[in-house]
């Protein structure tokens, strides 16, 4: 551990990125093929390979307590540390003891790290960290911590330890971006550049792969400039989310590659049995089933309604009947042992439909793609989900698009996507082939960096969010708001902001940068107030994204875009 804790340091003082790529790759040749792989992972800031989707489960919190058990200092001497450094690992290693005895290498670090996952308590957990920390130098711990965090900090992202083991094995880099994409395991990746068997990396399944983005459109005549004969279909007030589907084994995953299955447990018998194995990419919404007898189709309920649903371990029938769902299909990525990625939408398209209606049995939903009308047999059970075909409209002019908005926005919906047909699937991606039009209130996906304490009925919960966008690799605030949640979730969110501290200021609580929110606001201004320079006038949250991961909110190009079109 002790190399990789020093070539971080060289990494982190340098700003150009060849050099950083540079040092990793001397890094990884220098190393064991093992001890390479393992720092891998690492230096893409985890502790595990993304495909196994285990986790430390150990917040801020714990590891403050820790480092303060282990320094010997008082908590107001860490927190001007803190306010020194910004950063907790560059705490531990200033005020950290040298324990280093034995040589804790990187493949007995990972070990270590999967007993602290396995531990159950914040008890045991804190004893697991304290245990490691009181092994290691201070430059160890200072990296440690990093990574148990999931925040090197030393401007190294995982497409830069792509570059590095390309350039250190002699391969080219879409070939390892390829194999890390389709594996979810990056150390794996490394192995397999080593021996030069990058091309026998195939799909893992149940590992899900990144969700292509969308750009937002300003109007149907900027949608158009990009692109003729557009693929239209609604933009659906849920949460977007990836079916892996083997044989009588389902399991879902949310935009932040986390496992969702139990949250909407109706959804898997609806998929089960499809003619291939499949990866499919959708939207699951809460959904009023109204039968084809009664004239009308169904439609899409608003996202409070599916936030009911949303976290939860074990979802009663009760619930389901209350608050039933639909998964809108809208692509397929992968079928029958074929990456269909690069293929063009059109002839995803395609697969999809027939895929889908292979797997129709009566009290199915049906689709008709021409026309957009989803229809529901009578016979549907009231417990069980549908898996709808999106539909799917064509436009060639303006007056089409401002049409179907109109239309997508009758059925309840938040407004339209629109597609290349010609596009590959870019996972991960935003680009111009796929963007989304909507007409409401401004609105920014933001990462929460500080809470407040709230006052009157608030008092004793943190209620007033402090938040941010990105500015290349920072996040820079650009405004605060107190409304918009429930009770009851400022609740949850108090629980864990006060797990997740990582400065305590005593009526307000730096936090880490982990929660995304969408926030409305009526305009933007310049200002000072905050360092991105502009201000939100009115804002307030429309809701909670766990949905998303902080690397998906906005940039600060967006919001100098949204100013430029208020103030012209």
């Amino acid at each position: 551990m002790k190399r990789l804790a020093e070539a971080c340091e060289r990494i982190a003082a340098t700003t150009k990125k060849l050099e950083k790529v540079a040092i990793v790759a001397d890094y990884f040749r220098a190393a064991s093929l093992n001890d390479a792989a393992i720092a891998a992972v690492f230096l893409s800031g985890r502790p595990f390979a993304l495909w196994e989707e285990t986790t430390l489960q150990v917040g801020g919190a714990l590891l403050w307590r820790a480092v303060e058990d282990l320094s010997g200092k008082s908590d107001n001497e860490l927190t001007a540390a803190y306010r020194r450094l910004g950063d907790l690992g560059a705490v531990a290693a200033e005020v950290l003891p040298d324990f280093s005895t034995d040589h804790v290498g990187v493949a007995e670090l990972q070990n270590r790290f999967r007993q602290v996952a396995a531990a159950r308590g914040p008890a045991v957990k804190g004893a697991l960290v304290r245990d490691l920390l009181s092994q290691v130098s201070p430059l160890e711990a200072k990296y440690i911590v990093k990574i148990m965090t999931g925040d090197l900090r030393i401007g190294l992202k995982e497409s830069l330890v792509e570059e590095a083991i390309a350039k250190a094995y002699g391969a080219t880099l879409p070939q390892v971006q390829r194999s890390n994409m389709l594996l979810g395991d990056i150390g794996e990746t490394l192995r397999l550049a080593a021996a030069n068997q990058l091309d026998q990396a195939r799909m893992r399944l149940f590992h899900p792969l990144g969700f292509m983005l969308a750009s937002p459109a300003a109007s149907a005549e900027e949608a158009l400039s990009y692109f003729q004969n557009a693929w239209v279909e609604d933009k659906y007030d849920g949460i977007r989310a990836q079916a892996h589907c083997a044989g009588d084994e389902v399991r879902l995953f949310s935009r932040t590659r986390d496992d969702i299955t139990e949250s909407f447990p109706e959804l898997p018998d609806a998929l089960i049995g499809l003619a291939k194995d499949a990866v499919l990419d959708g939207e699951i919404a809460a959904w009023s089933y109204l039968t084809a007898d009664a004239g009308e189709s169904g439609r899409a309920l608003p996202f409070s309604a599916l936030q009911q649903r949303l976290g939860r371990k074990r979802v009663s029938q009760q619930l389901m009947r209350k608050v039933p769902v639909a998964y809108l299909v809208f692509d397929i990525l992968y079928a029958g042992g074929d990456l269909l990625i690069d293929r063009p939408l059109r002839e995803r398209g395609k697969v999809l439909d027939e895929l889908l209606e292979a797997k129709r049995v009566p009290g199915r939903a049906r689709s008709t793609l021409a026309q957009g009308v989803l229809a529901l047999d009578s016979a549907e059970s009231a417990l069980a989900a549908q898996i709808l075909r999106a539909p799917v409209f064509l436009a060639t002019s303006a007056a089409e698009l401002d049409r179907l908005f109109k239309a997508a926005q009758a059925r309840g919906n938040e407004g339209l996507m629109i597609k290349d047909p010609e596009s590959a699937y870019a996972p991960g991606r935003r680009g111009k082939s796929w963007l989304k039009l909507k007409r409401e209130l401004a609105t920014l996906d933001v990462v929460v960096t500080a809470v407040e304490y709230g006052h009157g009925k608030r008092i004793g919960v943190l209620s007033d969010y402090t938040f941010a966008v990105w500015d290349q690799d920072n996040l820079v605030n650009i405004g605060k708001a107190y409304s918009g949640l429930t009770d009851a979730e400022i609740t949850e969110m108090t629980k864990w902001f006060l797990e997740h501290t990582i400065e305590d200021q005593g009526f307000r609580l730096i936090v880490e940068p982990k929660i995304v929110l969408q926030v409305a606001f009526n305009n933007m201004m310049r200002s000072d107030r905050h360092n991105s320079g502009y201000a939100l006038r009115f804002p307030r949250i429309v809701r909670l994204r766990p949905d998303k991961l902080p690397e998906d909110a906005d940039t600060i190009q967006t919001a100098k875009e949204i100013f430029e079109r208020q103030s012209g």
